[in-house]
């Protein structure tokens, strides 16, 4: 991490001024390239050299092991490097040749040079790195200097000392440079407006959807994943729950280049190993994993996307079998029946929508929903607290969908096990929830996250997280009957009704006559108030 200033005489100097993070340095010295470039490829300047000072400094660790360990012979052949999962840099594509050639005129095309010789070096990188991209940009060579000074000075590679002496590799190395990572995407989004949502979902609504469905073990798949956030919390998910990520395996699409070439790089810098298809390539145009059957899926699909597809495309598409055409000016249903034809037979999916999805009668789209749910195949649905989203004030919900509501068994975590719950679907309102974060954002909190979560569960019985009850305001099972006589909206609003207010002890007819009382000061005092403007206004020959 950033260099960081240690003990009592500059613990008192930091109780003086709050320290930065070492996220926030980095941010701040970056920032300054911003003049020189265009907003849109910013980060993909900062986040290449991010990503190439990780991969040297994992090259440096491993040739530092094969020393130790007597086999200085072989530091130079690739395959002691692959074995370890770490990818093999020849001279001019490692971060100390950079760094050190920093401040030369030609230091943009040596830049370029290092991460083709990665790439081109490595094969899970293809198509993952920039092309020519530093040279093509023209970049205030000082200002590209300083970047690279500041990057330099994140050790992405952290050793501590095990119990046992010997020199162990800390299990918070990933995160560091996950956590910049993670700092810069939800930064750029946030700065970036409008366009910025595309490769970034905001992190605590992936962790709810990662909470919700539990994807411990089978294929997860995200049909227009962005930076690959939905897969790294995915993996976060099973590591927390004392999992094992290997008995998980990805697959994504990214329609957008510059976003597929994110991803690939943020799950590599995390060693994930996923298949993001071939291509960046439209989904409904170009599945890269047409025969796929995804156990889990996740997704935040572009919001009322419109003109997806001509009047005449896609129109005897196998995916809508059995449902209405999804209409042209609005791609919602679209990615619904998408991700419903990709679940497995016991697979779950939950995606984040527009509100207007759960009530929409436009061009086929209520009949569309209304056949889904006569198939049962509505598991949750949860109304979120607005301003979440860095990009869009738009209130937003999340659907969750299965195939299968009758009793499962859960392989390995019995306390999971599912009971039948055929017909019914479980109403979440949690648009109370959340906490600001600045004056503009929300975000729900650790709580806010596992008291839906635990929710949901409960209502599916799993042992662990107890007995369900409904709750007035917050949570409600409905029938399809409930749902058919609600003209088939899926509000949550609609069931959950209202929250029990709790009774003050107050007698009502006392209540009401303070409550007048105070309602005719207001009315004295608005009158006194009309009254001051009235001739403030004529002071200034305003006169009515």
């Amino acid at each position: 991490m950033a260099k960081a200033v240690t003990g009592k005489k500059a613990g008192r100097k930091a109780a003086a001024k709050p320290q930065k993070s070492f996220e926030q340095t980095l941010w701040d010295t970056a920032d300054k390239l911003r003049g020189s470039v265009e907003s849109s490829e910013y980060k993909h300047v900062v986040l290449s050299l991010i990503f190439l000072k990780f991969i040297s400094d994992k090259f440096e660790q491993r040739k530092r092991e094969l020393i130790a360990e007597g086999q200085g012979d072989y530091v130079d052949m690739v395959e002691f490097y692959t074995m370890k999962n770490v990818f093999y840099l020849p001279a001019e594509a490692r971060w100390d040749y950079i760094a050190q050639n920093a401040k030369q005129d030609d230091i943009a095309i040596k830049i370029d040079t290092a991460l083709y010789t990665v790439e081109k070096n490595n094969k899970a990188l293809k198509g993952a790195l920039p092309d020519n991209y530093f040279s093509r940009l023209g970049l205030d060579g000082s200002k590209l200097a300083a970047l690279i000074d500041s990057i330099n000075n994140i050790d992405t590679v952290v050793e501590q000392e095990s119990d046992s002496g010997e020199g162990d590799r800390a299990a918070s190395e990933v995160d560091i440079v996950g956590r910049v990572y993670e700092y810069f995407l939800g930064n750029f989004a946030a700065t970036e407006g409008k366009g910025g949502g595309e490769f970034y979902t905001p992190k605590c609504v992936v962790n709810l959807l990662a909470e919700m469905i539990e994807p411990y073990h089978g294929k997860i798949y995200d049909p227009c994943c962005g930076s690959g956030g939905m897969f790294v919390q995915s993996v976060k998910f099973v590591e927390n729950h004392q999992g094992n990520k290997k008995d998980i395996s990805i697959y994504g699409q990214e329609q957008t280049s510059t976003t597929y070439k994110l991803a690939k790089m943020n799950l590599a810098i995390r060693g994930i190993s996923a298949n993001l298809g071939e291509v960046p390539a439209d989904t409904f145009f170009k599945d890269q994993h047409p025969d796929l059957k995804a156990d889990f899926i996740m997704a935040n699909p572009p919001f009322n996307l419109k003109e997806w597809r001509g009047p005449d495309e896609l129109t005897d598409d196998p995916r809508w079998a059995g449902y209405e055409v999804p209409p042209t000016g609005n791609a919602n249903y679209g990615w619904i029946l998408h991700m419903i034809s990709k679940l497995s037979e016991n697979g779950v999916a939950g995606f984040v929508l527009a509100n207007g999805s759960m009530s929409t009668n436009t061009k086929g789209e209520g009949e569309i929903r209304k056949k889904i749910i006569e198939n049962d195949l509505v598991d949750c649905m949860i109304a979120l607290p607005g301003q979440l989203f860095y990009t869009t004030q738009i209130p937003v919900c999340l659907w969750f969908i299965t195939k299968n509501k009758k009793a499962e068994v859960i392989p390995g975590r019995e306390d999971s096990n599912h009971r039948n719950r055929e017909g019914e679907t479980l109403f979440i309102d949690a648009r109370n929830m959340g906490s600001m974060i600045s004056r503009i954002h929300k975000e729900l909190t650790a709580d806010d996250i596992a008291e839906i979560a635990r929710t949901y569960h409960a209502w599916r019985g799993e042992a662990k997280d107890g007995e369900y009850t409904d709750i007035p305001g917050f949570c409600k099972v409905a029938t399809l009957d409930d749902i058919k006589g609600n003209d088939y909206v899926l509000t949550p609003g609609r069931y959950v009704g209202a929250a029990e207010v709790e009774d003050d002890g107050e007698l009502f007819e006392e209540k009401m006559r303070d409550l007048t009382q105070t309602l005719f000061r207001q009315m004295a005092e608005a009158e006194k108030l009309d009254a001051v403007i009235k001739r403030n206004l004529e002071g200034l020959g305003y006169a009515g």
